[in-house]
């Protein structure tokens, strides 16, 4: 078992190798897909400060549904092309949005809510669900934070995406 610890006692330049090697300790063994994403998107909540939402939509044809997340209640679903979600998906695209409020078409899930990243996650080139954080701070995620956050979808890409059988897409 790991031990958390808070990432504001490491620099932020190690903060996101420390959280993929929690990732990878509480996943390593488990084959279910919800109950990894439900980990992760419970680690990443708890462990990134400024946050106020971490979690992961599906797609089910032209549209993402809610899964896993931490945070208050969430839009359910999502067209393809709307929102910060639906473009991320849509185009396969990292979006980081430094002001949501300034963002056309963002949807707003939580009024508290700031700024926003949406990183996809793909199978076989097609984008199967999205890594959605939110902040109740503007400008919260820069460059570093898309680099860290990156190597964790590439993990879920590469390691969790649907290594059981018990998911149907």
């Amino acid at each position: 078992m790991f031990q958390l610890e808070s990432l504001t006692e490491r620099d932020k330049s190690t903060s996101y190798q420390w959280l993929l090697e929690q990732l990878k300790s509480l996943t390593q063994d488990e084959p279910n897909m919800i109950a990894n994403l439900a980990n992760i998107s419970s680690l990443l909540f708890w462990q990134l400060e400024d946050v106020n939402w971490a979690g992961f939509y599906l797609r089910e044809g032209d549209q993402l549904v809610l899964g896993p997340f931490h945070g208050k209640p969430a839009c359910i679903r999502i067209p393809l092309g709307k929102g910060v979600c639906g473009i991320a998906a849509d185009t396969g695209q990292v979006q980081r949005v430094a002001d949501v409020h300034q963002f056309t078409g963002h949807i707003a899930c939580d009024a508290d809510t700031n700024s926003e990243i949406v990183l996809p996650i793909k199978k076989q080139g097609q984008v199967k669900a999205v890594l959605d954080i939110d902040s109740p701070a503007v400008d919260r995620f820069d460059e570093q934070d898309q680099a860290g956050l990156l190597a964790i979808a590439y993990y879920i890409e590469k390691q969790l995406w649907f290594k059981g059988k018990d998911t149907k897409n």
